[in-house]
């Protein structure tokens, strides 16, 4: 059994839509008012929510975005390559990681409303993070576009989105 075999089922994570493997470990009791969130949220949110999330190299998460800022913490295995897209087409790359003398950050904050993507850095190899949303992730404030729809509103990085889109 491979070493992220051993930790997708002592954690208990299950594949995501976007690919590699989740489980949520937190969801706050607390909720946040339909009222007191923006007009854009259509029901109550959960004032956090948090998660495991393993990639492979065999895998990427694809681009995507959600509402919300989400936090992604590093805990173990190879450092993430994660990219962003802005509403403005802006891309930035990010390294997740620990080896601060090669740029990684053990911990990085995506804007609500970003695209996003990772993928492992190293060949044969896994990397263990968390994702902390909030206000709290729900499937309602997903959006995991087609690479033709995401290419026609940034044509200038069709070769990126190439790589981390699915379908």
């Amino acid at each position: 059994m491979e070493p992220f075999e051993q930790i997708v089922k002592k954690l208990g994570l299950t594949p995501h839509p976007e690919g590699g493997f989740f489980k949520e470990t937190y969801r706050s009791k607390g909720e946040i008012n339909t009222d007191s969130l923006p007009s854009d949220y259509d029901g109550k949110r959960n004032y956090a929510t948090s998660i495991y999330f393993l990639l492979t190299s065999d895998t990427f998460s694809a681009f995507h975005r959600i509402r919300q800022d989400e936090i992604w913490h590093f805990y173990d295995g190879s450092p993430i390559r994660l990219h962003t897209i802005s509403e403005t087409g802006e891309h930035k790359e990010h390294l997740i990681g620990r080896d601060f003398s090669k740029g990684q950050v053990p911990q990085l904050v995506v804007p609500g409303g970003q695209w996003f993507a990772a993928t492992v850095v190293r060949e044969n190899d896994y990397a263990l993070v968390g994702c902390t949303v909030s206000p709290g992730f729900s499937f309602q404030d997903f959006e995991l576009p087609s690479k033709k729809e995401l290419i026609a509103k940034f044509p200038m990085h069709a070769q990126l989105i190439d790589a981390f889109t699915n379908h």
